[in-house]
């Protein structure tokens, strides 16, 4: 096994015909970092209104009425 792939085991564990290797993508990370960048690179006013957005959205979908 290759040290960038992950190791699952399917359900019967002692058949080793039954294990997978599925290479380890770092897209995933990257693109997480990416995003943890961007925000951070927000200013506290564009965090207060996105927050202040959000938090109107919630209040809106907790008094909603679902009628049909």
């Amino acid at each position: 096994m290759a040290g960038n792939e992950k190791q699952y085991i399917t359900e019967e564990e002692d058949d080793l015909s039954s294990v997978v290797n599925e290479p380890e993508d770092s897209g995933f990370e990257k693109a997480e970092n990416d995003l943890l960048r961007a925000a951070l690179k927000r200013t506290y006013k564009e965090r207060f209104l996105v927050m202040t957005t959000l938090m109107k959205r919630s209040v809106m979908f907790k008094n909603a009425k679902i009628t049909y």
